[in-house]
């Protein structure tokens, strides 16, 4: 059984959070610079001009619909640099809450990315490495044998990087501030890189929703707001990335991170399990994607967030038969029990939104 975290850290990091955005923002944005507003296609959006000799360079900045962004945008001559005080809260946090910190590395990677503003682009850090944050985001201890990698995964989405016109620094040389020896992986398709590798086999890959034809399944998108790589396709990203929490990763002061809905990420899981190839490496990736599938649900469920789940699977299950086979499938790699206990908190999530159980392949025995 899951166990909660208590208040005192849960407030800790909820403060951790907001103070490591508004550090990033600080760092993000010079002091002589100043916030507009610009209307693109209807909708208003920050942008930030920085002045220099040959005017000024505009730099895109996120949502005016944004509140966090826009109040930070209103306080930002306030805002003040807490590295060491953040240090300490991290410490605290994965020393005496049971926390999980990513393994070094792969913070540091994640970090420089953060750094060269490919958060504030609106990507969205996915994977294991997600999965890692969503003990703070739930409040719960969540087990770190669900949580080792070899890789770190972000995603975008293709309107997202055509219309925001920013970019981060190029990716490899971003990349190569950490480990100098971080290459390109040639792409079977072509001169677009999606995947980066270190001579340690250790892989940053970035990817963007298919949600057009098959053919374009093995085409990476060029993705103007990513340094110069591209993004491998992926069916079902769409859902999975959509309306994505603000969360900090727990490495050095904190990294202010962009991760799927945790909800949104259970339900994910489920499908991608059940779209694993049947050879020992794909059996151990299924095994892996059922583990934190349930381990999320059940987080959900005990933290009386079974509503919250019940709309993300509701919203799945609608999408179509293809993704109904893909749940349903997902469940089966779960143990009988466990599966049983989860189906039946879903369940309950399902009648506190009004919904039948039965009609979303929620059959309670």
């Amino acid at each position: 059984m899951l166990k909660e975290i208590d208040l005192v850290y849960r407030t800790m990091f909820a403060e951790l959070g907001q103070r490591t955005l508004d550090a990033n923002f600080k760092a993000d944005f010079a002091i002589t610079g100043r916030f507009v507003t610009v209307t693109v296609k209807g909708n208003e959006y920050w942008y930030f001009d920085t002045p220099t000799d040959s005017g000024d360079k505009r730099t895109y900045v996120g949502p005016k619909s944004d509140a966090e962004i826009s109040k930070r945008v209103a306080a930002f001559k306030e805002i003040k640099d807490d590295l060491r005080a953040r240090r300490k809260l991290v410490s605290t946090l994965t020393r005496d809450a049971g926390m999980t910190s990513p393994e070094r590395f792969t913070g540091d990677i994640v970090e420089v990315l953060a750094d060269a503003g490919l958060f504030r682009l609106r990507s969205v850090l996915v994977g294991t490495v997600a999965f890692q944050t969503y003990s703070g985001v739930l409040g719960i201890k969540l087990p770190s044998a669900a949580m080792q990698t070899g890789d770190a995964d972000f995603a975008q989405f293709h309107s997202i990087s055509t219309a925001v016109g920013d970019t981060i620094p190029p990716v490899l040389d971003v990349l190569r501030q950490i480990d100098p020896s971080f290459r390109k992986v040639p792409h079977q398709s072509g001169n677009l890189t999606t995947q980066f590798e270190n001579a340690k086999k250790y892989k940053v890959e970035f990817l963007t929703p298919n949600t057009g034809s098959d053919d374009f399944a093995s085409k990476p998108a060029s993705m103007p707001a990513l340094g110069g790589a591209a993004a491998e396709p992926l069916r079902f990203l769409d859902y999975l990335i959509h309306e994505p929490v603000r969360t900090v990763l727990l490495h050095k002061s904190g990294v202010s991170v962009n991760v799927p809905a945790p909800e949104r990420y259970a339900v994910h899981k489920l499908i991608v399990a059940s779209r694993r190839r049947s050879d020992d490496n794909g059996i151990s990736k299924r095994d892996k994607d059922a583990q934190q599938a349930a381990l999320l649900c059940e987080a959900l469920i005990t933290t009386r967030r079974q509503s919250d789940l019940a709309i993300a699977y509701a919203e799945a299950w609608e999408r179509g038969q293809a993704w109904q086979e893909g749940i349903t499938r997902g469940w089966s790699f779960i143990a009988e029990r466990q599966r049983a206990d989860l189906i039946t908190g879903l369940a309950k999530g399902m009648g506190d939104i009004g919904l039948d159980p039965a009609s979303y392949g929620l059959n309670i025995n």
